[in-house]
């Protein structure tokens, strides 16, 4: 999948785009603004990038978790070159504290991503300062056309760049886990 970045400061437009894009075989999971007036954006009934995505979080956390498997590897070995898993307490503290130590540096760095933006968004921070909207999409391949077509009927939408997006597999459960809600 491919992720398709627009700014706008309109956001009627940008709801007009969504229901064009979800009448063209666009699911909403796909679809996103990330704005810094989300009661607006709920307002007009457009996906908001939720809170939590909105920090490093997850990232951070990764490599926290890298850290931490460096850190328990060098505390592994070091027990074992310095002959204390010949103990009679053997390995099991050492892989506890192995374990604590991961834990830890995975929380460690997810802490401080609460504190950043997510690297994703940080490259339209000005743009959001200014009070302009962030709409992205992510797409397959064989989407692309679809998306191409609506965009280029909406000339306040400014293409903003790509990336990288969600996985399909996340993006599919997503659909799943909300068509299954609806039939609650």
């Amino acid at each position: 999948m491919n992720r398709h970045y627009y700014t706008s400061d309109n956001l009627d437009d940008l709801e007009t785009v969504e229901q064009e894009l979800e009448a063209n075989g666009i699911s909403t999971e796909q679809i996103h603004v990330l704005s810094e007036k989300d009661a607006d954006v709920e307002q007009h009934h457009l996906h908001d990038v939720p809170s939590f995505m909105k920090q490093d979080v997850v990232h951070s956390g990764e490599i926290g978790a890298v850290v931490g498997v460096v850190l328990a590897s060098l505390m592994l070995g070091g027990a074992y070159l310095l002959g204390w898993t010949a103990t009679a307490a053997g390995w099991v503290p050492f892989i506890f504290l192995a374990i604590v130590l991961l834990g830890f540096c995975t929380w460690e760095g997810g802490f401080f991503g609460i504190q950043v933006p997510n690297t994703h968004f940080r490259r339209f921070r000005k743009n959001l300062q200014e009070g302009k909207h962030v709409f992205f999409v992510d797409v397959e391949p064989e989407q692309e056309a679809v998306l191409e077509q609506v965009v280029n009927h909406h000339p306040r939408l400014q293409v903003a760049g790509t990336g990288s997006a969600a996985p399909h597999w996340i993006v599919a459960w997503l659909h799943r886990w909300h068509q299954f809600k609806r039939t609650i």
